[in-house]
């Protein structure tokens, strides 16, 4: 069975604010931040944080569009994608494979594929280094965000370390194309795409109630609509040999 811990998160960052072409999708922001600030406003009433409760339906909602989204970008991106499903205290997430070669970490951290082979024959300590794009849907809301993730593999002798990095948004150059052309698929499923640089920060005059005890610091938007962990938080999986 596999084991998880999580480890400490680095500060989220800001936003396209400063970008040089912000003018042309200023409008689409300001859309955008008002479907933000109403969601806000019916899922928080008492503007204080709480664990995300979806309804079981948006719970199967959210499922589907990953299993149905996931295929459609496997073709139109030609890329591997794997499907974690939503719970009910977590988004679905849609991991696509950007950098790396099948078999991948991902379904192999997540319980779907035994530790490869191939893997059993790499020398003890030989990372194995992959980046996706990892998509949340959320269960609330028709809401959809994208961040950048690394997922390395390191080979111990009784097992296999799968470390989870997410960044804040995606920021590396080769991933862009591939990012612009899984927006641009979002709105066939109704799912609005929420940029995460601009829901890394705290909402003015929220209460931060539990999440403190939990994760330590403060809430940010994201946890409110997405998923309760930090959005940059890594996590450390342990897997054992058979």
């Amino acid at each position: 069975m596999a084991r998880t811990a999580v480890a400490g998160y680095g500060s989220a960052v800001s936003g396209c604010t400063n970008c040089g072409s912000k003018t042309g999708c200023d409008d689409r922001k300001g859309s955008m931040f008002e479907r933000i600030d109403d969601a806000m406003a019916r899922l928080y009433p008492d503007r204080r944080w709480r664990a995300p409760a979806p309804t079981a339906r948006g719970v199967r909602d959210a499922t589907d569009d990953a299993a149905a989204l996931a295929d459609e970008l496997a073709d139109a991106l030609n890329a591997a994608t794997f499907v974690r499903t939503a719970t009910p205290t977590d988004s679905a997430f849609i991991y696509v494979l950007c950098q790396g070669r099948p078999p991948c970490a991902v379904p192999v951290r997540d319980g779907d594929l035994p530790i490869p082979d191939e893997w059993q024959t790499l020398p003890a300590g030989q990372p194995i280094e992959e980046r996706y794009l990892r998509i949340a849907l959320a269960t609330q809301l028709p809401f959809a965000a994208v961040q950048e993730v690394a997922v390395d593999v390191t080979i111990e002798p009784d097992g296999v370390l799968i470390r989870e990095r997410p960044s804040a948004g995606v920021y590396s150059a080769p991933l862009l194309p591939r990012m612009q052309r899984l927006v641009a698929t979002l709105p066939a499923y109704g799912r609005l795409n929420i940029d995460m640089g601009e829901i890394s920060g705290p909402p003015a005059d929220f209460d931060a109630g539990e999440w403190p005890g939990l994760y330590a610091g403060t809430p940010a938007i994201v946890n409110y609509l997405f998923f309760a962990a930090p959005a940059t938080m890594a996590i450390t999986t342990w897997i054992p040999r058979a």
